[in-house]
């Protein structure tokens, strides 16, 4: 007989677990763009040339988009728990590495280990979470959680990384990582449920190859065409891209035991949260992007001016988390989803206005408000129908079909609205972005079940 007792301590050790999972979290998302305002100084450092040194930001971009499909099946097949483990290990030794770099190759080789150790944690994490929170409301409220510590460490990074790079060196941009996977891997076995490798569990090694490659050329080509330009060594790799998802696709269909099974992507309610997840993280990808180079050279922000800039960005996204966890609860994921839509358009549009002469508290801020109330009713909303009615089989690899979304969607939002800013204006490229969220809304108000949770 389960005493009062008992319960407690497993509410309470399935939150400090959650607590973990986030802070390793945190820190992946983190290091997405935590390297940004440092690069100038590594440059110099280490005698990058500038084709070499966008390689520092996008080895780990790469690593982690290629090889998310991979890193969610083996944490199905293989044991969630252990592959999570490895995953922040590898993270952990990948981050000492670029600290301690002392040629560019080492740090770009630091980087793309540091994808692969996040594209073997972040599925297993969030898969775990998926299977400790089974229940509606408690699963709202722990991938609340989850979905607010994402978009905080994609908005604190650049904070971070000023700070970090301004008093103390570049390097403590990643040794700073190694506290965190020490005690990641110290309390995590304690925590973490126990899971076994499943029974006669072999992974897809074909599949494995040709997703992984599709993956990696899709990524490649769009950060390619971006930073300089759409011409033939964009297109080839988009090309190639195209070649190996058609291969992938037909060998998925005659394989036993794919790697994705092609009916779980097409269940509706996972197409639609996976196709506005793509748009979604699209136009809030390009939003930062955008907006942080508006501040500095429109504005002449320093680079930690612009990055404490976004400080309300924080707090909204804080609030709408709270908002996302309580709504979808009561509601079901389809209206927290429109409210998010139709809120984060209204933040782009605001923020499409800035000029050289706009005043941060009446001219910026509000937009930043607006704009991450919309995100963080968003994203968890999202994490939520993307993995909803997952078994032990699955969760992994739902987990890792959603974190591979997010990055080609980061991609696809720096090419295609970073190149729309180039050629038409900023304002023209947030309000893009904005068309993007309002052709979300339209999807899901028509595409979406509707389901009180």
């Amino acid at each position: 007989m389960t005493t009062t007792s008992q319960v407690n301590t497993g509410v309470r050790r399935r939150a400090q677990a959650l607590v973990v999972l986030s802070f390793i979290h945190f820190m992946l998302v983190l290091d997405d763009s935590v390297v940004n305002v440092a690069l100038a100084t590594v440059r110099d450092d280490l005698g990058f040339g500038t084709a070499g040194l966008a390689w520092v930001v996008n080895a780990y971009f790469l690593a982690f988009g290629a090889l998310l499909l991979v890193g969610g099946r083996a944490a199905d097949l293989l044991g969630r728990r252990a592959v999570f483990l490895t995953g922040v290990a590898l993270f952990g030794a990948a981050s000492l590495l670029c600290g301690l770099a002392q040629e560019p190759w080492q740090l770009v080789a630091g980087r793309f280990l540091q994808g692969t150790g996040a594209a073997l944690a972040s599925p297993a994490a969030m898969s775990l979470i998926t299977l400790m929170y089974p229940g509606d409301g408690e699963r709202a409220k722990a991938m609340g959680v989850w979905g607010g510590v994402a978009v905080l460490g994609g908005t604190t990074g650049l904070v971070i990384s000023g700070v970090v790079t301004d008093l103390l060196s570049w390097r403590w941009v990643f040794l700073i990582n190694l506290p965190i996977a020490a005690a990641a891997l110290l309390l995590a076995p304690r925590l973490l449920p126990a899971d076994e490798r499943r029974p006669g569990a072999r992974i897809d090694v074909p599949g494995a190859l040709l997703g992984t490659g599709a993956l990696l050329a899709l990524v490649h080509g769009l950060l390619r065409g971006a930073e300089h330009g759409w011409d033939l060594a964009a297109a080839v790799p988009l090309l190639l891209a195209a070649v190996l998802g058609g291969a992938f696709l037909a060998v998925e269909a005659r394989t036993a035991d794919p790697l994705v099974p092609l009916a779980f992507p097409a269940r509706r309610s996972r197409a639609v949260a996976l196709v506005a997840a793509l748009l979604f993280t699209a136009a809030f990808f390009a939003l930062s992007f955008l907006v942080m180079l508006r501040l500095q050279n429109e504005l002449g922000y320093g680079p930690l001016a612009a990055g404490l800039a976004y400080l309300p960005y924080a707090a909204g996204v804080l609030a709408g988390v709270r908002l996302s966890s309580w709504a979808v609860a009561r509601y079901g994921v389809r209206p927290p989803l429109l409210v998010s839509f139709l809120v984060s358009a209204v933040g782009l549009l605001m923020l499409s206005g800035i000029t050289a002469g706009t005043a941060y508290p009446t001219g910026i801020a509000p937009g930043l408000l607006v704009a991450a109330l919309g995100s963080g009713l968003g994203f968890p909303a999202l994490a939520i129908a993307a993995v909803a009615d997952t078994t032990e089989r699955d969760a992994g690899l739902a987990s890792a079909l959603l974190g591979s979304v997010q990055q080609v969607g980061g991609a696809v939002g720096i090419a295609a609205l970073v190149g729309i800013a180039a050629a038409e204006g900023f304002t023209f490229a947030l309000q893009a972005a904005a068309t993007l969220l309002l052709g979300c809304a339209l999807l899901v108000a028509l595409a979406l079940p509707g389901r009180r949770a």
